[in-house]
């Protein structure tokens, strides 16, 4: 039997905070987990973040890389990051018309976040049911 308390929860290191599970979470702190949440979600927004972490992409590039995505989609997506502040656009004043998106600092300090995320997958994701994997 351990009797060290700091065994006693689960604790999670996070800058300003720690969540553990011996104390209740306020509603404020949960709001702004699912704000955080939200600015990744959609169908293609990790793809196009993960895509971006890489390199800078110009449009065409992005279509071809993501198979199944199409151009209304990943613009509307695009968009949104941008919007978030997620993803950077700039426009070259050339003919034809140049585009390219890049990451934010904002979307640089998610990286870590995404890490995590892909090493959890690896470890428990696996075993999630298949209804939990769909994204329609």
């Amino acid at each position: 039997m351990n009797n060290n308390k700091q065994d006693d929860f689960l604790e999670v290191s996070m800058p300003d905070m720690t969540i553990s599970k011996q104390r209740d979470v306020s509603s404020e702190e949960y709001g702004d987990l699912r704000k955080a949440l939200t600015l990744i979600a959609g169908k293609w927004k990790l793809e196009i973040l993960w895509r971006l972490y890489h390199r800078t992409h110009r449009f065409g590039e992005l279509m071809k890389a993501i198979p199944g995505v199409t151009q209304h989609m990943l613009t509307r997506q695009l968009r949104e990051l941008e919007t978030d502040g997620l993803v950077t656009r700039r426009v070259f004043a050339e003919v034809p018309p140049r585009v390219e998106y890049s990451m934010t600092e904002a979307t640089k300090a998610l990286e870590p976040t995404i890490q995590s995320l892909m090493a959890w997958w690896q470890t428990y994701g696996k075993t999630a049911p298949i209804a939990s994997r769909t994204d329609d």
